[in-house]
């Protein structure tokens, strides 16, 4: 049976890298023998503007989710675009298909593929390797808001943080899970900030409780300010995270940054079993766009995730292979924007992948 997937290019780059995540699925079919029906969607910036722009045009119509009930996930580029108020198109896309799909864990790996690519001193790739899960559905992005008096010198603007038991336990079962799977050093870290927002207290509570049923796992809890802080000195004392909607957001910026940069990062917006989304996690970069200029490899690991999401594990540990081999023996001149041509990257990754398939053999070409 055929996998089926939802592809929405969006804004600036997104088309761009994901042709080339794209590229590498369609490598992976032909060595394999698996099938991949695709639904390709053209909302985003240019399709609302087309269609009457801001406060009229179409962001996502409500044909999108009996399209989306057949698919097992949802491939993204990137959402955003300078011709509307900040966060509409993302409200209006990608947190339109985190609510109503439930999307409850954003997961992001962050691991050093090559040492040059750290800004740390003194650390190598054994030192960074951690996973974050991220709460995806509640917190202050929940939407629950308002202003009062706008406009004027006594305006005011609300918006709450809300935690529902159900939201902060499942979210932090899977995180205990995901840790057990990944056999490191079973050791899950609980970041919030208990002392100041006191609301953070259940999900204090939570994590002990949830924590009895996994005994295996030492449990560690620390204050968000000090997380940054240990990220930034001993990476290596952590393994998995798992943390709010909001402090995750920022963090695994950080740990992004810590891992080479955003041109390689990739999330997975996940209901367990059921459809999930899959993207880079960089913005649209309007200024780079249609000018192959973008680095894909945060698209392309952002492949991966999907390919083990839906059953296919052994193809999704071929991506991260080719993306950290081209890392690690420097085959990938650098992951700034125009350092090589977006497609040039995505075929280097198809290359590789045929080469750890055993398909052809390689030429590598180190860069300087």
């Amino acid at each position: 049976m055929a996998i089926k997937i939802g592809v929405l290019g969006g804004d600036g780059i997104g088309p761009e890298v994901c042709q080339q995540g794209l590229k590498v699925l369609d490598t992976l079919c032909e060595l394999r023998g698996f099938d991949v029906e695709r639904i390709e969607w053209p909302y985003g910036a240019d399709h609302c503007m087309a269609t009457g722009g801001p406060g009229k045009g179409v962001v996502l119509p409500d044909s999108i989710w009996s399209e989306i009930k057949e698919l097992d996930a949802i491939f993204l580029g990137a959402i955003g675009d300078p011709r509307f108020e900040a966060g509409f198109l993302e409200f209006g896309i990608v947190g339109s298909l985190r609510f109503k799909l439930d999307l409850y864990v954003n997961l992001r790996p962050i691991k050093l593929y090559s040492e040059d690519l750290c800004p740390l001193k003194g650390k190598g790739v054994k030192d960074l390797d951690m996973l974050v899960v991220r709460e995806n559905t509640e917190d202050a992005y929940a939407g629950i808001m308002g202003f009062l008096k706008k406009g004027t010198p006594d305006e005011v603007a609300i918006q709450e943080m809300i935690y529902t038991r159900k939201g902060v336990e499942r979210v932090i079962r899977y995180a205990y899970n995901k840790c057990m799977e990944r056999k490191k050093a079973f050791k899950l870290s609980l970041v919030d900030k208990a002392n100041a927002i006191r609301a953070h207290d259940i999900w204090r509570r939570t994590f002990a409780e949830v924590g009895k049923e996994f005994p295996k796992v030492t449990q560690d809890a620390m204050y968000v300010d000090a997380c940054t802080m240990w990220m930034v000195k001993n990476p290596e004392s952590f393994d998995t995270v798992v943390t709010t909607n909001l402090f995750g957001d920022i963090i695994t910026d950080l740990g992004a940054m810590l891992q080479g940069g955003l041109g390689i990062a990739a999330g997975g917006n996940i209901n367990p079993g059921k459809v999930s989304m899959f993207e880079p996690i960089h913005g649209s970069a309007p200024k780079y766009k249609g000018q192959n200029k973008a680095n894909p490899l945060a698209a392309i690991n952002a492949m991966g995730m999907l390919l083990e999401h839906v059953g296919r594990p052994d193809e999704a540990a071929l991506v991260e292979q080719a993306v950290g081999g081209l890392l690690a023996t420097k085959r990938v001149a650098s992951l700034q924007a125009g350092a090589m041509p977006c497609d040039k990257i995505g075929d280097l990754v198809a290359n590789e992948v045929r080469v750890l398939a055993g398909d052809k053999p390689r030429k590598p070409k180190p860069r300087k």
